[in-house]
This record gives C-alpha cells, structure tokens and sequence, in this order.
C-alpha cells in the first residue's frame, strides 16, 4: 500500500500448482527453467563471489560479478557479510532516484541467476562496513545512502533488478536497507520503473529470501518494504520468503496492472505494518499456503488513483479467461493461508502515509478492490476483525491520463476519490477467536459500499462464530456479481473502521491501540529459516559444485 505524503509516492502448496500453472501463463516458467538447466549444462558459466569451504571465487564482490555475467550465467555467492556500495559509488541523478534505478547491487542484465550458498549465512547489509556485526542496530552504523542536490540522505536499496528481464535472486538475506528522499527502502527489489504507469521487466523469480532490519530511526529512516515488485509483469513467481520489521510491507506486488503473473508459496510476513500489500496488482495473482501473523494489518490490496498506476486493482483473469481454481473470471486467489495474531501496533510505521492507516488488530483487507477470491484460508486471534472488504479513499491527484470516474471511482467530497469493493467473494473459510477486542461491528468479517449499481461482493460456506458485519452478510451477499440496487454504508462498521485506521474520529468508548513512531518495537529472525536444499543442483562442475553438489 502507498505511503502517500513519502517522497516517493508509492503504495507497495504446490497442490494446486500444475492446475494454477495451466492458466495463468507460468508454462513460460517451466520453459525457461528448463532452459535456463539445460544452458547450463551446456557451458553457461557460473561466476563465483567470496569464498566456500576454504576455495576462493573468482570474485571478491557481487557488483564485480554481476557486471560481468552474460544472459544465461548464474551468480553463487560464498557465505559471508557482504557490504555492496554500487549506490555510493555511482550516486543516481534525480530521474534515477525518483524510478528507484539504483542499489547496493544494480542489476541490469537479463536472464542471470544469483544465488547464495547459504539462506542463513550469506547476508547483504545495508550498514556501514567497519561494523562486526551482519546487522548492527545502533544508528551510528547505519548507511542512509547517497545524498541529493539538496544535501539530504536519498536511502538506499538492496539488491535492485531494473527494467532486466528473467532474473531470478535466491537463497540469501539482506538487512538494514533504509528509506529516504529517493525510491529507496528496500531489500529486493524488481523494478520496471516506479511510477511510470507502463510494465518496464517481463519475467521475475524469487525463492528462499529473507529481509528485515534491526534499526528503524524515524518515518524517513525507516525500512519500508522486505521483498518487492512492482511494473513488472510474469510470468513469476516467490517461494519461501521471509520478511519481518517493514514500515509499510513485508512483501509487495504492484502497478501491474491485469498482467501481474505471479504465484506465491511459502511465505512467512510478520511484525510488519503490512504483511503483504497490492496496489493496482491484478490479473492472475494466486497467493497460497502462507503465513500472516503479528502484524498490523495482516494483508492488503488495495486501489489508488496515483500511487503505482494505472487503477484499479482488478482481479478479473485476463484475456477472457476462467479460472480452474474458482471457476469464475476471478484470478487473484487468496487460499490455504493462516492469517492470524495481526493486533501489532507497535510494529513500524510511516506516519502519514497509507500503510499506517491499516486497521491494527485486522488479518485482511481487500481495499476498493475488485474480482478477488478469498478461500479455504484460517483466520484467528485477529483482534478487531478477521477480513474487511471497505472502500478505498484517495485524496491524491490523478495519475496523469487517469479519472476517477474512469477508472472505477467516486469522488466524494472530503474523501476524494473512493473506490468500492466490487464482485469479491469470500468462500469457505475457518474463523476462530476474531474480534475480541470487543467494539461494535468487531467480528469475523464486515462489508462497506458507498455506491449502488455495483457488482456485488458475496459470502458463502464460511465457518464464522464470530459473526460478520452487517449480521446476515450470508444471506443478503450470497451471489456474487448481481447488480447492488443500494449503497451498504455500513453504519456502526464505518465508525468503527474510520476510528481504527485514524480517517476519522473515534467513537464514544471505542478502544484500538495507535501505533506511534515512539512504540516500535523491532523482532530478531527466526534462527535456520529453511535453506535451499542443494544450491549446485542443475549447475555445470565448477570449484564449488561437483557433480551437480556442493564440495
């Protein structure tokens, strides 16, 4: 979700996967994973960066390594605490910094591999290199990055993969890259071109990642988004993730209009504001067997009118398409998650901007989005609701070439550009223990329109105790896609709702923490975050691979 007011402007089991896979053109994947095993079985090379087992590579940096790979080449980079400084070194100009085209590593270079031998141990710091530490807390270790013609820190990003295409990143952490005046704030980033409105990289991979922070100093210092894509489309896909302590989200898909592409396994998104975020990402986005738990607001998509353009979030499969998973037009899928424990008001923020608005205490938010499907996930210990299908109000300007009534919204006066759920359903979920906290409306799940004449959203099969708000939602929304004939404003649940993510005021006797920059509290790593199980495999003999395994 945009940080709106931040420089930058911008938002942020494999049971099912052969079937997922037939629809929404990761055939592309499997052809180029295949090639790409086949290539380097044939001679492309593989270029080794730092040291393993005792056997030096032919390359003390990463930078050095990936300026000289070749399409096709795959990057293996030795255990270690890597400090990369290809931002300091060539400082961007103002229209680079504003696309987010540059990083600690800048990769420009299509169809390369880099890949770490060790999740746990091969780690890419943003902090300063005289440290001892991989990740040193304190703030006179921080690197806040090159500075802008008016003097000030522009932060820095991590691995940065731009306008490259089939570039894939695995097995590795990075930690303690930080925001500032610049596009910058992140820990890998795939990037067609922030804020260009147009799909800049086709093709991206992602697996065994981990990003976090262990310093987070203020609003414009802060750690904004773990792992992140955003004008670039698919075929793609992440597996086994990790990111914890981001200001806006863990994780983040964007601005890819109906061709986002990406399928998402195994992720773990904790003591973020956001575990996940989605703004204007649509299309096929299958999002399965993952885990959302203590953060903020578990997840999020949402529609803005400027933020990472064009709108609206749409999840309606492209090209006419039906989706084997739930036989309807719908093609963002949320299924077979947990989503639980999301009541972290002490997780960081950026005050100010969208993400901070989040409803703390809430496991999912589909915000003025449209075609999504929500099943078969668990949603427990949410403390003000399980999942919120609410408006989205955007106050910004118009991205240009975009109106509000063309893209799907309402301008209502004093909240500007409002953008309504359409047509999403929320079929056959588990709720347990949601909306304990005990404020009106605070239940399993709740639904708020502003306008009628609208795709209805539907509700069927779910296991609620909790209840929902309005009370009958099963029976009044059970058929997705009829014609609203009236607005659902949703009384006591807008109050509610507006009292919690800080849009308006609270209340009588209305109780929900206020997460404050002054209460953050940041969370260690989980120690032996699964690793990949054999980095050579697919890999032709070189010093750290015999036979297709490691020495």
């Amino acid at each position: 979700m945009s940080k709106g007011g931040r420089s930058r402007q911008r938002g942020r089991a494999w049971r099912l996967g052969a079937t997922v896979v037939g629809l929404i053109g990761l055939g592309g994947l499997l052809a180029s994973c295949s090639s790409s095993s086949s290539a380097a079985a044939s001679g492309h090379r593989v270029l080794l960066v730092g040291t393993f087992h005792g056997v030096q590579g032919q390359y003390r940096s990463i930078q050095a390594a990936v300026d000289a790979a070749r399409p096709g080449d795959t990057i293996l980079i030795g255990p270690g605490i890597y400090h990369p400084e290809d931002d300091l070194q060539h400082p961007p100009t103002a229209r680079q910094a504003a696309l987010g085209d540059f990083g600690a590593v800048l990769v420009r270079t299509p169809d390369i591999t880099i890949r770490g031998m060790d999740r746990n141990t091969v780690i890419i710091s943003g902090t300063k290199p005289d440290g001892a530490d991989a990740c040193p807390s304190a703030a006179s270790e921080q690197q806040l990055g090159p500075r802008g013609k008016d003097g000030k820190p522009l932060g820095r990003n991590g691995i940065v993969v731009f306008q490259a295409n089939d570039v894939t990143i695995e097995n590795l952490t990075v930690c303690n890259f930080l925001d500032g005046a610049g596009s910058a704030g992140n820990g890998i980033w795939w990037d067609g071109g922030s804020e260009t409105g147009t799909i800049g990289l086709h093709g991206y991979w992602g697996s065994y990642l981990t990003a976090t922070t262990t310093y987070y100093g203020s609003p414009t210092t802060g750690p904004a988004y773990g792992i992140f894509a955003n004008s670039a489309a698919g075929p793609a896909s992440w597996d086994q993730l990790y990111a914890s302590n981001f200001d806006d989200s863990g994780m983040y898909v964007g601005a890819c209009q109906q061709v986002c592409d990406i399928t998402i396994r195994h992720a773990t998104m904790e003591w973020n504001a956001l575990g996940y975020s989605g703004t204007n990402s649509g299309g096929a986005i299958v999002i399965e067997d993952s885990v959302f738990e203590h953060n903020q607001d578990g997840f999020d998509t949402n529609t803005q009118i400027y933020s990472d353009p064009p709108p609206p979030q749409n999840g309606d499969c492209p090209d006419g398409k039906t989706s084997p998973i739930t036989h309807t037009r719908s093609c963002w899928v949320f299924m077979h998650n947990l989503v639980a424990h999301n009541n972290d008001a002490n997780a960081p923020i950026a005050p100010g901007g969208y993400a901070a608005a989040g409803p703390v205490g809430t496991g999912m938010t589909v915000s003025g989005g449209r075609n999504d499907t929500v099943m078969d996930n668990t949603f427990e210990d949410n403390g003000a609701w399980g999942i919120l299908f609410v408006p989205f109000p955007d106050h910004d300007k118009p991205f240009p070439g975009v109106t509000c009534k063309g893209s799907g919204g309402t301008e209502v006066s004093g909240l500007g550009c409002v953008y309504d759920p359409e047509n999403d359903a929320l079929l056959d979920n588990t709720f347990s223990h949601n909306g304990y906290w005990g404020n009106p409306t605070n239940s399993d799940y709740g639904r708020i329109t502003l306008e009628a004449g609208q795709p209805q959203n539907c509700f069927r099969g779910n296991i609620a105790p909790d209840g929902s708000a309005p009370a009958d939602l099963e029976t009044i929304d059970a058929v997705c896609g009829r014609i609203s004939t009236k607005p659902h404003l949703g009384g006591d649940l807008t109050a509610q709702v507006l009292c919690d993510t800080g849009f308006g005021s609270c209340p009588a006797n209305a109780h929900y923490p206020k997460p404050s920059a002054a209460d953050v509290v940041l969370h260690a790593l989980p120690k032996d975050l699964p690793t990949m199980p054999n980095p050579c495999q697919g890999l032709p003999t070189n010093a750290w691979c015999r036979a297709g395994k490691p020495i």
